[in-house]
């Protein structure tokens, strides 16, 4: 028996053990106590200079033009909806300018938007599905006003966010700001994606304050125009790529949790697993891309904790699981296996009965986590394959 692969059993246990609780409990903590430690700094120079810390009203004559970008492909149960709450945002009209891209749609939505009457609405249509790098590249080729504000078909904005976004580009320093989002969704993804996005959402706000924000949500962000670099077919995850430009321009990058839109989750862990798979494959094709980023301040920590940590756990699970085995003569490791054998059992029976328990707290969330990660080593896979899907599909 070889016995260099139980040699190196417990370094390679502990080490990956250790990884993946620091990405998911001690990066956290780290996060909250540096976020707590700013605020209790702005607190102290706000009681000794009395300077107002908050961002400046912009009066509506200083409200610069927009033009909103919304992408769509079938569409069209959703665009009736997205047209109505367009209409009903508290923004100058004469200022605000939208423009539909329609992919290569096969259902409704070039009849829905051929339908629209409206000065302020600029329409184009793809015959072809070739991809929202492209749609995205003929809307903003088409923009001529200062500002961009990027958005889904199925996101609906509070009335009042693009004046909480524009209000940051008062400060020549911001280059992009990044809106929040709320999912609503079924009772499965309440219990799975919901719950995830909570504690993800409270990551966002953390590193936002530190100005650490490494990514938009594709729902909702703002940008200045000449931030904007053309995308190419392997920029999957547009909304990582456009905000990191704006990065290396030497722009900051903001997070506004006051800005919220709603946003519709997939309805099962199934339709989540398809969004991951290929989030995965653009995750890797974006690694080239970090080069030149600047790392100053909490950047660089966040970079490593909150995204190249989080693409490299499900191999660092596997670590875990495999150099385990291989100690199970031990009472401690036997114990550590045990446990994680609960943890996979905990996954394999909220799949298996996930419509019987979707409406119990907690109940679907290891079914939930052992996907998500499970997608993430399909997309590496496709990755390594070459395989390029720029196209995007809705997750209904």
């Amino acid at each position: 028996m070889n016995i260099l692969p139980i040699l190196f059993a417990p370094v390679v246990f502990w080490s990956c053990l250790f990884l993946i609780l620091y990405s998911y409990f001690l990066y956290p903590i780290l996060l909250f106590i540096a976020y707590s430690a700013s605020q209790v700094l702005r607190d102290w120079r706000y009681l000794i200079s009395a300077s107002d810390r908050r961002v400046r009203v912009v009066g509506e004559q200083e409200l610069p033009s927009v033009t909103l970008i919304v992408p769509a492909y079938n569409e069209e149960a959703c665009l009736p909806e997205k047209i109505a709450n367009l209409k009903q945002l508290d923004y100058p009209p004469e200022k605000m300018k939208v423009i539909f891209v329609s992919d290569g749609s096969s259902d409704g939505t070039a009849e829905i938007l051929n339908g629209l009457n409206d000065s302020n609405v600029h329409c184009i249509f793809v015959p072809e599905r070739t991809g929202k790098f492209n749609a995205l590249n003929q809307a903003a080729s088409a923009a001529h006003t200062e500002i961009l504000v990027f958005s889904d078909a199925s996101t609906l904005f509070a009335p009042d966010v693009v004046q909480k976004l524009v209000r940051h580009f008062s400060q020549q320093s911001v280059g992009a700001v990044c809106g929040a989002v709320r999912f609503v969704g079924s009772s499965e993804s309440r219990q799975t994606e919901g719950v995830y996005w909570k504690y993800e959402s409270m990551l966002r706000m953390m590193e936002g304050r530190l100005e650490a924000t490494l990514n938009a949500s594709g729902a909702i962000y703002a940008l200045r125009r000449h931030c904007y670099a053309t995308l190419e077919p392997s920029h999957i995850i547009d909304d990582f790529i456009i905000p990191l430009n704006a990065r290396k321009l030497g722009y900051r990058v903001l997070y506004d949790p006051e800005a919220v839109a709603t946003e519709f989750a997939a309805d099962s862990v199934k339709g989540e697993f398809t969004r991951r798979v290929r989030l995965a494959a653009g995750s890797f094709r974006a690694l080239a891309h970090i080069r030149g980023l600047p790392l100053a301040n909490f950047m660089g920590l966040a970079l490593l904790s909150h995204k190249l940590m989080r693409w490299i756990l499900p191999f660092l699970m596997i670590g875990v699981f495999v150099s385990n085995t291989l100690m199970l003569n031990q009472p401690l490791y036997l114990i550590l296996f045990l446990s994680q054998a609960v943890f996979y059992l905990w996954a394999g029976l909220g799949f298996l009965f996930r419509q019987q328990i979707q409406n119990t707290r907690f109940a679907l969330l290891g079914y939930f986590m052992v996907a998500i990660h499970v997608a993430f080593l399909v997309g590496f896979w496709r990755y390594l394959r070459g395989q390029s899907n720029s196209a995007w599909q809705r997750t209904n």
